[in-house]
């Protein structure tokens, strides 16, 4: 995938000033561009405005020094950032939203399923919650307004479907917040591009 990039930064004290990192500096900043408006599978993705979000929840690659091994996916919740692992110590970042209070959780998992533009089903719990979602009952279709935004990665383990995805969300707001029922939210673009890095199978740390 091109990956369109403004600039490397020179020296770990600038990076740190412009991502707000302390012990892990940015080196490579996607660009605007990469959050302009797109067609995806016949959907129409706006553009985010992303002047308005914090430059530190903007996808950038980091250094990332890591036992784990490329292509794992480690999650950071007290922080809000998701890493996709690189070779040589580097990791791409992405700014997330997580679960609000009551609704946190960690541990592994993995992908065991990718699905473009995917129907959302709202659990029975979260219907009992929020009446109002009894109509979706069946599932809402995929499309710009749905929950899941334009791609979803569903994470099982041992005991099988864990119920959270790492997904899309046209709410992007709610980034580097705690507003979910436990899933992982991301940039519509964000979730586009770690869709296309991540392979199923791949291993999901969530801490």
């Amino acid at each position: 995938m091109r990956l369109k990039t403004l600039t490397v930064l020179a020296g770990l004290a600038l990076s740190t000033a412009l991502t707000g990192c302390s012990s892990i500096g940015s080196f490579e900043m996607f660009s605007v561009a990469d959050y302009s408006a797109r067609t995806d599978a016949g959907y129409s993705v706006p553009a985010i405005p992303i002047y308005k979000v914090p430059a530190k929840y903007r996808r950038q690659i980091v250094r990332y020094p890591t036992d784990e091994a490329p292509g794992t996916i480690i999650i950071d919740t007290g922080a809000k950032y998701l890493y996709f692992v690189l070779p040589d110590g580097r990791a791409v970042r992405y700014g997330i939203g997580v679960g609000r209070e009551g609704f946190e959780w960690k541990g592994t998992s993995r992908v065991a399923l990718k699905r473009e533009w995917p129907v959302w089903t709202p659990p029975s719990e979260m219907i009992r919650r929020q009446p109002e979602l009894a109509k979706w009952r069946g599932g809402m279709p995929g499309g710009p307004g749905n929950a899941l935004g334009a791609r979803a990665l569903y994470l099982y383990n041992k005991g099988g479907d864990t119920g959270y995805r790492l997904h899309g969300t046209p709410e992007w707001w709610s980034i580097g917040k705690a507003m979910s029922s436990g899933c992982v939210r991301m940039l519509n673009q964000d979730v586009i591009d770690l869709y296309n890095r991540a392979d199923v199978g791949a291993k999901v740390i969530v801490e």
